[in-house]
């Protein structure tokens, strides 16, 4: 009977989720772009900013650049209304920084005319009037400039204020693929989508039924295709166009027809940048040039495994000797429960109170001294989030108390502290926007963290900032939400820069949103499941990547093996051990070799669990740390260029139309390593699309034509790894393997 009961709760669970799927797509699809007719009364004109020309020859507007006078970089659909608008009002609700946003659009302006363009010394201005429903109107001023080279910057703004919803829309092609928007985890290519841009948790599942129906069944934090810890609204596309917004109200981006996309954002004024170049790398290079650059890692944190482990002095000091005995270079051992742990429903979590717990880490200092005597350094970790610690048996400064008592704290519209849920227990959120709760943080890290002889930490979290917050600055949660991230990756990045060993030392973002990619040091991809799926396992680590390093991220890795196990009545999901096995060799070509235990770290299997997994660590650790020479170099491009340092094939083979199909297939390091790494459960072979050219095959030395599709053996150890023909890096790769006994 028990037996029956659980499959039927089961196949009622995959019923729900299925349901919730659907009514969520019918949600979607019934957000139709907005159009209308296009009635101009001006003459055909053209127009120039800069290097920029703006052209209407009575039917259409087009954006060109004098460096490629005929290609358009930006043009409206003939006949059709390019700007749009509408008045709405949003219904926001969250669980755990899981967001779900509905809007109840009124008034609706379909209809735009074409009054005036205009030459200024300012730019060049396009005025009109919008047609809307119940006989409403209201004026438009679209101004477009030239603010830096190859950068022409677009202001669209409304006349009437009660307009708080505006619309862009542009022509585009069928075939014309849309890459990019920062870290996304489904998919590569977004034409025939419509993707939202709302900073927020990824979710447990994200589409993956049952799990997806259960998550949401018990915490509604499920997730689905679109929610990202880091979307950026931002794109280039395979015909080199390139278009971001500069705004951080919540966004659309609409390209489900085939002759258009429409940018939609909530607020009566858009602003965005239009990109001029010829190429994948010049557009990247153009975007970090608003976004900012990575700067280049330390040296020490690519030389070896990074360690992410739990359990107290005892028990790193026996897995140190362990990891020793195999042989595996180690650049850093990552603590994350240095301030003690607490047993949730969820699994093992930590206590949100940023001090040293001296009973589970006792002989701290002796621990960090005796590591750095063998060249390893320590990383703990941290959150914007403060828990109170009034039930700790040994809290030493209860910092939430601290917080609350200053008045640091996010609050609720009747003043008191805004309590965010995460699981069995409920945390504040420090007020970026005081300045004396920004220092009074920073203050705890240099004492708590940098005192205690720590070279880095995790700076969790970012994207839960509340939609109805109150702030000492009165910012407006609409708008301050996406930038949240930003702002909490800068707090610590001052700490960083106010050190005088600050470029020595690193911390690593999970939210992240456009200006991103100039603050944050290193990003992860958060917590997938410890499956293989490609909503949320595995291979969305790869998607992830690629997507975000056209949007910026440079530096960016996964857990090895994952982070998310899940036990009930109705299932289990936990790690095993071809999934580990598989993740290292994944990340062994990435920017960090960083483990976890997870999230139950008793149930999952761990690097160190049997004999055989410890030593393909070991080897995978050793292939890792035979590219630290390359990872410099590209280190020093990415700061230069913004170039990633794990990249798409279209990166380099724009002209490619094969490749525009791929995500988490395979990818590249560099333009001299493709990688196809086996990323499905008991397979002994991979196949890999090699671009133009030759390339050598790693572990045989056999030399293959690109442009072809071929399958090689991929046993455990043996991903699918090339290097150009005749490359210096892949000469100097396969040397530093011989020397390490790999091949």
């Amino acid at each position: 009977m028990k037996k029956t009961a659980v499959l039927i709760l089961l196949a009622l669970l995959v019923a729900i989720g299925l349901l919730v799927g659907v009514s969520w797509g019918l949600r979607a699809y019934e957000q139709r772009p907005i159009s209308g007719d296009l009635r101009a009364t001006v003459d055909p004109v053209t127009a120039v900013t800069g290097d920029f020309a703006l052209t209407w020859d009575g039917d259409t507007l087009f954006v060109t650049h004098t460096s490629q006078p005929d290609k358009f970089l930006w043009q409206s659909v003939p006949g059709t209304s390019f700007v749009n608008a509408a008045q709405g009002q949003e219904l926001v609700t969250d669980n755990r920084g899981s967001f779900t946003i509905h809007d109840r659009v009124t008034a609706v302006c379909p209809d735009q005319t074409l009054d005036e363009i205009t030459e200024t010394p300012l730019g060049v201005v396009v005025r009109g009037q919008l047609v809307c429903s119940g006989g409403l109107t209201t004026g438009y001023e679209l101004t477009f400039f030239q603010i830096q080279p190859d950068h022409l910057r677009f202001v669209l703004k409304l006349d009437d204020p009660t307009f708080n919803r505006t619309y862009f829309t542009y022509a585009s092609s069928a075939d014309e693929h849309f890459f990019g928007f920062g870290e996304q985890f489904s998919y590569f290519d977004f034409k025939g989508k419509r993707l939202p841009i709302f900073v927020m948790e990824q979710g447990i599942g994200r589409g993956v039924q049952p799990v997806t129906a259960l998550v949401n069944l018990v915490a509604g934090a499920g997730g689905n295709w679109t929610t990202t810890y880091a979307g950026v609204p931002q794109y280039l596309t395979s015909q080199m166009r390139s278009l971001f917004l500069e705004t951080s109200e919540y966004s659309t981006f609409d390209m489900r027809q085939d002759d258009r996309v429409q940018v939609g954002l909530f607020s009566g004024e858009m602003n965005g940048r239009i990109l001029n170049g010829g190429s994948p790398s010049a557009l990247i290079k153009r975007y970090t040039e608003y976004s900012g650059r990575m700067r280049p890692l330390p040296d020490w944190l690519t030389d070896g495994a990074i360690i992410g482990m739990q359990g107290g002095t005892a028990r790193v000091r026996e897995v140190w000797a362990e990891l020793q005995a195999a042989g595996v270079p180690i650049s850093a051992f990552w603590l994350q429960d240095w301030v003690g742990q607490r047993t949730t429903s969820f699994g093992k979590q930590l206590w949100w109170n940023w001090q040293l717990d001296g009973d589970h880490y006792p002989d701290w200092a002796q621990l960090v001294d005796d590591l750095g005597a063998a060249g390893i350094r320590v990383l703990i970790y941290n959150n914007a989030f403060l828990a109170d610690v009034s039930d700790k048996a040994n809290a030493g400064r209860n910092l939430f108390r601290e917080a609350a008592d200053l008045g640091y704290l996010v609050q609720t519209e009747t003043g008191d502290p805004y309590l965010i849920q995460n699981t069995d227990f409920n945390a504040g959120l420090v007020d970026l926007t005081n300045p004396a709760a920004r220092e009074w943080l920073k203050g705890v890290i240099l004492e708590e963290m940098v005192g205690i002889g720590a070279s880095g930490w995790m700076a969790d979290f970012g994207e839960a900032f509340p939609y109805d917050a109150v702030t000492m600055s009165g910012a407006a949660p609409a708008t301050y939400h996406n930038r949240y991230p930003e702002e909490w990756a800068a707090l610590n990045r001052e700490v960083l820069d106010e050190l005088p060993n600050g470029q020595d030392m690193v911390f690593f973002s999970r939210a992240a949103y456009t200006r991103s990619p100039g603050i944050s040091p290193l990003f992860w991809a958060g917590d997938q499941l410890v499956t293989w799926d490609e909503h949320d396992g595995l291979k969305t680590a790869v998607t992830a990547l690629l997507s975000s390093g056209l949007s910026g991220f440079a530096y960016n890795h996964s857990d090895i093996g994952g982070y998310t196990a899940l036990t009930s009545p109705v299932m289990n999901v936990f790690r095993d051990k071809e999934l580990l096995l598989r993740w290292m060799e994944m990340n062994a070509f990435t920017a960090v070799f960083r483990t976890h235990e997870g999230n139950r770290p008793d149930d999952n299997i761990q690097i160190y669990s049997d004999g055989e997994t410890l030593d393909q660590f070991a080897r995978m650790a050793k292939v890792y740390a035979a590219l630290a020479f390359y990872r410099q170099e590209l280190a020093q491009e990415a700061a230069d260029t913004g170039l990633p340092l794990v990249r798409h094939p279209f990166i380099h083979y724009p002209d490619d139309a094969n490749l525009y199909d791929l995500s988490y297939q395979e990818f590249m390091l560099g333009r001299d390593f493709l990688i196809a790494p086996a990323l499905d459960p008991g397979v002994s072979e991979v196949t890999v699309y090699l671009p133009e050219g030759e390339w050598v095959h790693v572990w045989t030395g056999e030399v293959f034509n690109g442009r072809q599709t071929i399958t090689v053996p991929a046993p455990i150890g043996q991903p699918g790894v090339f290097y150009r023909a005749g490359s210096a890096a892949g000469a100097q790769f396969m040397a530093n393997l011989e020397a390490a006994g790999i091949r």
